[in-house]
């Protein structure tokens, strides 16, 4: 953990650069000092079938769910949102400038008991610069 999971209307590819919106919050999660490089976790996938308010074709939307392990205090969680939410608005903001864009972001917190992990890249990321 964590997962930084971007759900977003499939119009939206043409509207933003997603791919470089996922390195921008990769870059947000990390600045935070809450998480390990080798946990962290973006991707966008894209909704092909949806309905958005009164459905006129420009509407679109990006709704992000950021899953994390327990073990950080609300003000931690509280700047941690705060921090991606402001990274994703500077990076999506000439969306704004229309009346057809909704952003949102949530905080899950994952159930320790209910949760099963392997992932080798932390032996990796975790060695001293020194060994390479």
């Amino acid at each position: 953990m964590p997962h930084l999971i971007l759900e977003h209307s499939a119009n939206l590819s043409a509207k933003a650069d997603l791919t470089a919106l996922c390195h921008v919050l990769k870059t947000a999660v990390l600045e935070t000092g809450l998480f390990e490089t080798g946990a962290v976790r973006v991707r966008a996938i894209s909704c092909e079938t949806y309905a958005i308010a009164d459905e006129l074709p420009d509407n679109a939307f990006l709704d992000m769910s950021f899953r994390i392990g327990v073990g950080r205090s609300d003000d931690e969680k509280k700047r941690a949102g705060k921090t991606i939410f402001a990274a994703a608005q500077r990076h999506l903001e000439p969306l704004f400038d229309t009346p057809h864009f909704a952003l949102s972001l949530e905080i899950r917190e994952i159930d320790p008991v209910l949760s099963w992990k392997k992932n080798a890249m932390h032996a990796r990321l975790r060695e001293p610069a020194s060994k390479g």
